[in-house]
Parts: C-alpha cells; sequence; structure tokens
C-alpha cells in the first residue's frame, strides 16, 4: 500500500484512490458468493481440513469463524484455487493470549499448473547442467593451455617471481571473482498455464485487487515447523463448533480517500495519566477537542482517520501490501515498522517469506456483535493476516487435492490504541 500522503490519484479531482480493496457487510448476495464474515465455514471442494487448525492453543477448544475469503489470484498464482479463514476462540479466559486468533490457507493446484511448475523446475535443472558443463569445459581449456605452455618452453610449475602480477587470477578461478557460475539469475519467470477451468470462474473478491507488489521470488529455504496432528473435521459442525457470529456476504470496493486529509501534528502523544479536558475545566469546545486530538497516538490517529473516511469497512485487501496499522509500538506494529519492510515470520510449510494480505477493522465486530446483549464483546482493534509469497501446497497433499497451511496472523488489542 502506498503511503497515506502518496496514494495513487483517481480520475475524480474530489478523491484520492489507492490500492486497497475494501469490504463491506451485506445481507443480500454479492458478486462472490464464496466469500463471508461470521457463519459456518465452507470448504474447497468440500474438503475439510484437520480440525486442529480450528483449536484455540490456549484452551485447545473450538473456535468460531470470523471470515472466511476467495484468494484467488489468477495473476499471481495461475492455476491455483485459494481460501482465508479466520478464526477466533470466544472465551473470555483465553482472550489476548498467542494463539487465541488463529488463521489457515486452503490451497489446490490444478493438474495444468503443476505440469507447467515441474517443467519449469526441469527447465532450470538443465539449465544449470548446462552452465556447470561449460564451466568445466572452460576449466579443461584452461589446462591444456598451460600444459602447451610447458611442453613448448619446459620447467615445470613456475614459482611466484618479481615479475609475476600479484592481482592474477590463480589457476581455476574465473577471472571475475562476481560472475555468476550459473545463467539462472538470468532466466525469466515463467508463468503458469491458466488453461484450466478455474479460470472460467466469476471475478472473485481477491481477483478484483490490484497487487501492488512483484510476482514471488525464490527465497532461502528454512527448516519447516513440525504439522500439527491431523484430526477429522466433526460431521455435524452445529454440535461440535460454538454457536456462530452472523453470516454476511461481502462486497469489495476499491478505497477512496480525501485527497486533503487534516495534518497529525508530528509532535504527537499519549499521556495515559491525563484527564480529559472539559469545558466546564475552562476553555471553549473549540479548545477542547484541539486538546484532546493532540493527546492521541499519531498511529491512532491514522488509524481511525483512515478508517472514518469509509467507516463501513469491515475489511482491507492488499497481496503484499501493508496493513493499516493502530500503533507501531506492539509486537504486530514493530514488524512493519518501516512501510515496504515486512518481518513477518517465514512460512512453517516450505519457508518462504510471507507477506501481508488481508485485515479485520472494527466494523466487523459491530456487524458480527450486532445480535449480542452480553457487554463482554471481542476486543482486538485489529487482526492482520500474512500469507505464503509462494503460496505453497500443504506437504503431502497429492496433486490437485486440497491441502491447508496454518498460517501467521497478528492481533492489535483494543487497549493499545485507546486512551487509559
Amino acid at each position: 500500500m502506498a503511503s497515506y500522503d502518496s496514494d495513487s490519484s483517481g480520475d475524480d479531482e474530489n478523491y484520492t484512490e489507492t490500492n486497497v480493496l475494501l469490504g463491506y457487510a451485506s445481507k443480500e448476495p454479492t458478486d462472490d458468493d464464496w466469500s463471508q464474515l461470521g457463519g459456518y465455514p465452507t470448504w474447497l471442494n468440500d474438503q475439510a481440513p484437520s480440525f486442529s487448525l480450528a483449536k484455540c492453543k490456549v484452551c485447545n477448544d473450538p473456535m468460531t469463524l470470523l471470515l472466511q475469503l476467495n484468494g484467488d489470484l489468477p495473476q499471481t498464482f495461475a492455476g491455483h484455487s485459494r481460501r482465508l479463514y479466520i478464526f477466533s476462540c470466544r472465551r473470555k479466559a483465553c482472550r489476548r493470549k498467542p494463539g487465541c486468533v488463529r488463521g489457515f490457507r486452503a490451497t489446490r493446484v490444478s493438474a495444468s499448473a503443476i505440469e507447467a511448475q515441474r517443467k519449469h523446475e526441469a527447465d532450470e535443472a538443465a539449465a544449470a547442467a548446462e552452465a556447470l558443463k561449460h564451466k568445466e569445459k572452460e576449466e579443461e581449456d584452461r589446462q591444456k593451455q598451460g600444459n602447451l605452455g610447458t611442453a613448448l618452453f619446459g620447467g615445470g610449475t613456475p614459482s611466484m617471481s618479481a615479475n609475476a602480477n600479484p592481482f592474477a587470477a590463480p589457476s581455476g578461478m574465473s577471472a571475475n571473482p562476481f560472475a555468476s557460475a550459473s545463467s539462472l539469475a538470468a532466466r525469466p519467470a515463467q508463468k503458469t498455464s491458466t488453461n484450466d477451468t478455474d479460470a472460467t470462474l466469476s471475478q472473485t473478491f481477491a481477483e478484483k485487487a490490484r497487487l501492488s507488489s512483484p510476482p514471488p521470488t525464490d527465497s532461502p529455504v528454512v527448516p519447516p515447523t513440525a504439522a500439527e496432528p491431523h484430526v477429522a473435521w466433526p460431521s455435524d459442525a452445529k454440535t461440535a463448533l460454538p454457536p456462530p457470529y452472523p453470516s454476511y456476504h461481502l462486497d469489495a470496493d476499491y478505497e477512496a480517500l480525501d485527497p486533503t486529509p487534516l495534518a497529525i501534528p508530528g509532535n504527537t502523544v499519549v499521556d495515559p495519566d491525563a484527564a480529559e479536558p472539559t469545558p466546564e475545566a475552562g476553555g471553549s469546545e473549540t479548545n477542547v477537542k484541539e486538546a484532546f486530538e493532540s493527546s492521541l497516538d499519531k498511529a491512532f490517529q491514522r488509524f481511525a482517520d483512515r478508517l472514518a473516511q469509509n467507516p463501513e469497512q469491515v475489511l482491507r485487501y492488499e497481496w503484499g501490501g501493508v496493513p493499516l496499522l493502530c500503533t507501531r509500538d506492539d509486537a504486530v506494529g514493530k514488524l512493519f515498522a518501516d512501510e515496504g519492510h515486512v518481518g513477518l515470520p517465514r512460512c512453517g510449510n516450505c519457508g518462504a517469506e510471507r507477506v501481508f494480505e488481508v485485515q479485520l477493522v472494527p466494523q466487523a465486530i459491530m456487524e458480527l456483535e450486532a445480535e449480542e446483549l452480553s457487554l463482554e464483546g471481542m476486543e482486538w482493534a485489529t487482526i492482520v493476516m500474512g500469507t505464503c509469497k509462494k503460496d505453497c501446497a500443504a506437504r503431502g497433499t497429492k496433486d490437485g487435492e486440497v491441502g491447508y497451511v496454518d498460517e501467521w496472523v497478528g492481533v492489535q488489542w483494543e487497549e493499545l490504541a485507546a486512551r487509559k
């Protein structure tokens, strides 16, 4: 996502359009008949994941669905069917503890995409073998030239003399120490085939997004984490799962902003011990408003102002972008310390980098808890989900089958953004 002050301009001078796709809850059906807020989950190809993925890591009880999203990105992952899920534990005792909110990704790679990937890997292997063969041939030629010189002029291997070039490369080493031994880096990434039945589906939520990041590149391999034991999904979800939140369809549109947002003072800080100013304490309503705004945290002020321009949004989507954070001081905020620099944990399935993909914002709580009578509702300010940059298939998944991968989810809790 571009910075707040540099989002790309739209055709209408009255607003600025960004690359962020906003999701809105709707009781009426939308173009995307898969994505939903709340309700019971449904599965890609009716192949359910391990029940362990939907269990709270604190109490080990089943969790409640917050979001399921159609994440198909045919321009980036041709032949991949993708679905994203976020679950949350309803138990008050588990709140604010790691693992009380979880997310995972479903991926099914078509036969044509698998074939194209295997061909790409075979081409890379052939190119590497050809490069090695060429290097060995060059080494052999250099040795022949050295032997020829010895035969013509006599003598063994000469020792270093005063007239020798001290900067000459040793025998067998390329003259350029920075030259690559392989031509792989010069080979452009090859796109997989899109001749698959998935390409004929209607446009989904994620397909509408304008991707701001380049296609994924190779990442250093790190050891994968151990997979959780497979637990069969219960046949009767209504008895095995907690009561669901109300179910909503999701509509999508690009974020539009006022091109001249109010400037936020650079010295804005939070004083948690300061009492809220009131007219009775002296000063006009204008002074009270200015004093209150100056006491807000700059990141939270930006968070609140940005959401206020499209107050009905329940989620923000931008694969490879940067989430809108309510604070930079917690563990989640520090991962996105600099715009464009992300320090998310690597994929536990394949070791590749993860990128930001989607986040839930407070309006989602308003919709999900619209029918709740309890005062002890959800307390998060935003839930951020990062996914594998390569959209890897789950280990052990057979060709063409659906696999589920546990993904990174970060939560910024309400009290970190609110004044005490």
